[in-house]
């Protein structure tokens, strides 16, 4: 098998090389290979394994917030008798429901640990909506390649057997009344076999190019090419191209390049959508996390406190898929021609000599359709030399003869017509070039996509980790309503019993105390 460097316009890039050399181990903690296998149960386990060390940091996440929940529940007691003490040391000194000393500082220190958490969240997320985007121009150019490789191999197959069906025609047709019609003369009727065994010849090397039968099926359908009219060959547009999977979801045999690209895009789409869901609902979650600490409504805080534990498991989760997807990816993506040439999904019915050459395409290769394309060539120019010495000939003697000789001519010009442009799709440059385009949307831009989105997933769980465990202190601190109204009672004046004399209003302003004369005041009453 050639090296990767064989493939032009493609190698590895610096993130697919430190990915495949991470070490993986099985399930019974053995070193195993990094060789892309994916049917592998062996491959799989390392994979699993991988996976479950996101598993591991969510029990760590887990323990951490159980420790800060205890920490608050111990503590609570303890904190309301130094609050009860705290308030009557500072009761002349503060005002309204500020906070002062040890108390005010560590709610303080809580709530700016709640929004350095939900800062680091919006953060992630920014990252997780770029990577996403990544990802999805990735498969975007991988499938957009598959279609158009596609349409180059239904093509293939589309002039194979419209050349086939033309010849047999002509066969079956108007060389049979040729020689019907030049029994008498031996040297015309040999010419006319010749031409019959020319064509047979040409008929019998074409069937044996069979490389894209499947692909015919599914991208232009397999109806009958004789007495019908040929399809325009129109590349369709990956934004408009039919999703048609099979049923049952089963791989066809040999490999289609339009089912892969129809299955792609609607598990690309179901992608997509999941995780900008994800996005949204951790933004959602830190915006009103912010609102609650801004308005101190304890009963939003606990809402986003449960949406936030949601939030925390699902970043988890996909960072354990995300990190078995990128190693995996990594390893074929180090050597994707190995992989192609080896697996029984793409080499059946094919053989590897035909693989390697449109996956290299190396100048120092010759097609392995090179000597059934020249033998084509020739009988195509020895059918061609016949016909013309017989136009010379043979029409003076046998004016007949000349309707079907127009006829093999037509469908010679024709047959000569798809050949060329045949000889032209079999070159390996097309095909090659959307093997390449394929290689770069899934192991360039896809692989930074996924390395975004592993790093989103694993910056939102710290984050939520941490407003997990600095939320239930921060709500905890908030008046609660009797303290609310308490505080109210204290602020308002009660008109009935607020005008109360004070010692200094009544002093004179010599300094002494003014006493009322009873006498003046039983006169007033008596009066």
């Amino acid at each position: 098998m050639a090296a990767m460097t064989t493939v032009p316009s493609y190698a590895p890039s610096l993130w697919v090389r430190m990915c495949h050399a991470l070490p993986r181990l099985d399930l019974t903690m053995q070193m195993k290979d990094n060789i892309f296998v994916p049917d592998s149960w062996e491959y799989q386990q390392t994979l699993l394994v991988l996976s479950s060390l996101s598993a591991i940091a969510l029990v760590i996440s887990l323990l951490v917030v159980l420790s800060f929940l205890i920490h608050y529940c111990c503590c609570h007691r303890g904190d309301r008798s130094e609050g009860s003490e705290e308030e009557e040391e500072d009761e002349d000194g503060s005002t309204g429901h500020g906070y002062s000393g040890k108390k005010g500082r560590g709610i303080c220190c809580v709530t700016w640990v709640a929004v350095a958490s939900v800062t680091l969240c919006c953060v992630a997320i920014g990252i997780g909506f770029y990577g996403n985007s990544e990802a999805n121009d990735g498969m975007y150019q991988l499938t957009s390649s598959l279609l158009t490789a596609n349409y180059t191999l239904a093509s293939i197959d589309l002039l194979i057997s419209d050349t086939i069906s033309g010849l047999q025609l002509s066969v079956s047709g108007p060389l049979t009344s040729m020689e019907e019609l030049f029994t008498g003369s031996k040297p015309f009727l040999v010419s006319t076999r010749n031409c019959r065994r020319l064509s047979e010849n040409v008929i019998s090397l074409l069937s044996s190019i069979s490389l894209a039968r499947s692909s015919m099926d599914a991208g232009l359908g397999n109806d009958s090419i004789s007495g019908a009219s040929i399809i325009p060959l129109t590349p369709v547009p990956p934004s408009i191209a039919p999703t048609v999977v099979p049923s049952g979801g089963l791989m066809p045999s040999p490999f289609s390049p339009g089912w892969a690209a129809n299955t792609l895009m609607v598990n690309e789409d179901y992608r997509w959508l999941s995780y900008v869901l994800l996005l949204l609902l951790d933004l959602i979650v830190c915006l009103f996390i912010l609102l609650g600490l801004a308005k101190q409504a304890r009963w939003l805080l606990i809402l986003m406190t449960v949406l936030a534990w949601l939030a925390l498991f699902l970043s988890w989760g996909s960072l354990g898929l995300e990190t078995a997807t990128v190693v995996a990816l990594s390893d074929f993506c180090s050597d994707p021609n190995s992989f192609v040439v080896n697996s029984t999904h793409f080499n059946t019915g094919t053989s590897s000599d035909v693989l390697d050459y449109y996956l290299t395409c190396s100048r120092r290769m010759n097609s392995p359709f090179q000597q059934l394309l020249t033998q084509s060539q020739r009988a195509l120019s020895n059918i061609h030399t016949h016909l013309s010495s017989l136009d010379r000939n043979a029409l003076t003697q046998f004016p007949k003869a000349e309707k079907s000789l127009r006829e093999v001519q037509q469908i010679l010009n024709s047959t000569e017509g798809n050949f060329h442009q045949l000889v032209a799709l079999l070159n390996c440059r097309g095909l090659n070039k959307d093997y390449i385009d394929s290689l770069k949307g899934l192991c360039y831009d896809g692989m930074e996509g996924l390395l975004y989105l592993s790093l989103y997933s694993f910056l939102s769980a710290l984050a939520f980790t941490a407003i997990l465990c600095s939320l239930p202190g921060a709500w905890r601190s908030f008046p609660s309503e009797s303290e609310e109204y308490e505080d109210s009672d204290s602020e308002s004046e009660d008109p009935f019993t607020s005008h109360q004399y004070s010692p200094s209003m009544l002093t004179g302003y010599g300094g002494s105390q003014s006493h009322p004369n009873p006498a003046h005041s039983r006169n007033l009453y008596s009066r």
